[in-house]
């Protein structure tokens, strides 16, 4: 039984499009073309993958198992390529990394900018995800490496240190809280809250936190991003929780202030997540060296 790298190529397309005539466009083919490559596949595995009907066509058990492996050859296939190229003409390749919004903010931009001017013919692809899909995202072969908060996902995948980071309140100019040197969660739970999206690591630690002291948390707004939380929270709509290095960016320009929040959950730890750093591609592994502490670059990874 022989695979087409080309086929496969065009199934995880498919898969990630959610329909035939995108996946043939991305992929520069026919839309008939795809459907018969589609076709061949099928014929080839001597499974469904597919399941076609008069409403269009739905994945099956078997494709949604073929993906994460179809993931794995042709993320190999790339690195081989890549791999070669680099002995031609030095160090080049692309790397798909994903990251939380607190790394994104706060450590990643410097660190990238330093790593892609020692390394200018290296593409870092960078795509904003919360830890647990990230942790998957790693896992299913979607992405080389992640940047999520340190914890225990249950996934094939091996962490590596990386920051901390610390969750500080910000207050509006004027509130009740502002001339607070620091706070405790409690403090905060009686005012209105200006959270993140639901799924986020800080929104579910403020509810854990509360549920444990047994006190609603008011959230009155949600928000996607830490620029729009720092402007509700200016705008009086409430307080809101985020890292300090990442407050640290609007304070200056909204009338806000930002308080130490006093608990030890308070500071938390981001990792570095590979499926295993032997499993990286030669330009993967130079980025998760160039984003390891130094202290750290030859500690034995910690798996969850």
């Amino acid at each position: 039984m022989k695979l087409d790298p080309v086929s496969l190529r065009l199934f995880v397309a498919v898969m990630e499009e959610n329909a035939i005539a995108r996946a043939a466009a991305r992929e520069h083919i026919a839309a008939s073309a795809a459907s018969r490559r589609l076709a061949e596949l099928e014929d080839t595995l001597q499974v469904e993958l597919f399941a076609r009907s008069n409403r269009g066509t739905e994945p099956t058990a078997a494709a949604f198992a073929l993906l994460n492996l179809a993931r794995g050859v042709l993320n190999d296939l790339d690195g081989i390529g890549a791999q070669m190229r680099d002995y031609g003409a030095g160090v080049r390749g692309h790397v798909r990394v994903v990251a939380n919004i607190s790394a994104i903010t706060q450590f990643l931009p410097g660190e990238l900018q330093s790593f892609m001017a020692a390394h200018p013919q290296v593409q870092v692809q960078l795509l904003e995800q919360i830890s647990t899909s990230i942790a998957h995202s790693v896992a299913e072969n979607a992405a080389d490496v992640g940047i999520l908060n340190h914890g225990s996902y249950g996934e094939g995948i091996t962490l590596l240190p990386y920051r901390e980071d610390e969750l500080v309140v910000a207050v509006p100019a004027g509130h009740a809280l502002a001339r607070r040197r620091s706070l405790k969660f409690a403090d905060i739970l009686p005012f209105d809250l200006v959270g993140m999206h639901t799924g986020s690591a800080i929104n579910n630690l403020l509810m854990r936190n509360a549920a444990e002291q047994d006190m609603p948390l008011k959230v009155r707004i949600q928000v996607t991003s830490y620029d729009a939380l720092c402007l509700m929270v200016s705008a009086g709509l409430g307080v809101g929780v985020l890292p300090l290095g990442s407050a640290q960016i609007y304070r200056g320009a909204l009338a806000l202030r930002t308080i130490p929040l006093v608990e030890p959950w308070a500071r938390r730890r981001l990792s570095l997540c590979v499926r295993s750093l032997e499993s990286l591609s030669g330009v993967a592994r130079l980025l998760v060296d160039h984003l390891r502490p130094e202290e750290n670059t030859d500690a034995a990874p910690a798996s969850p």
